[in-house]
């Protein structure tokens, strides 16, 4: 299992001492969590994966070029055609491509099936007002119909006090696919700002 580390702002220097597998940074004006540092330093050695929402794709392919971006996250309403166009601008370069969709009890997973040939990753979040970072956990027992065999990431309010839940759902069948898990705000003593201490306990705790 992999752990993923979203929705840096002022101390990602720091998290990237955690060496987790991969660190979000929202490249989306309005969220709380917009960064405009640089990704150079400690964190140059971690796989850094950056977060849109309905870009222009000249503005994804600026950021992953000036950035040096492992990764891209799609988290608005962008269509197969936008992912396939991505893809193809991206033809020459080893970014993957993560489309995110938002989960509630009326989440329907035939959704997915345009995007499979389109994307590389599905991320779960909880669907709410904001695109991400809401602070709240989806029912993982929706994922007992997940259809496909594409890796995803768990995301969705993740904290120190769902590590009892993680394990139980580890050893379901509904998380052969899951790849990582994604949290964000219930590791921060304010938006952008991580507790270093929380997030130690919580890879020590699951051992990732």
């Amino acid at each position: 299992m992999k752990l993923k580390i979203c929705g840096m702002k002022y101390n990602p220097q720091e998290v990237a001492e955690l060496q987790p597998d991969y660190m979000g940074f929202i490249f989306w004006e309005p969220s709380s969590r917009y960064y405009q540092g640089s990704l150079t330093g400690k964190l140059s050695a971690i796989e850094k994966f950056g977060v849109f929402v309905d870009a222009p794709i000249k503005d994804v392919l600026e950021k992953v070029k000036s950035h040096t971006l492992s990764g891209i996250q799609l988290h608005g309403k962008e269509t197969p055609e936008y992912c396939a166009q991505l893809r193809k601008e991206l033809s020459n370069e080893t970014v993957a491509v993560i489309k995110v969709f938002s989960v509630n009890d009326q989440f329907d997973f035939s959704t997915l099936e345009p995007y499979e040939d389109v994307c590389d990753f599905y991320l779960f979040d909880t669907k709410g007002k904001l695109p991400g970072g809401n602070g709240y956990t989806f029912d993982w027992k929706l994922l007992k119909d997940y259809p496909s065999q594409k890796p995803y990431f768990l995301s969705g309010g993740i904290g120190l006090e769902h590590v009892a839940d993680i394990k139980s759902f580890l050893n379901r069948p509904e998380s052969k696919y899951c790849h990582a898990l994604d949290v964000n705000s219930k590791f921060e003593d304010k938006p952008g700002l991580k507790n270093i201490e929380k997030l130690k306990e919580f890879k020590s705790i699951l051992n990732i």
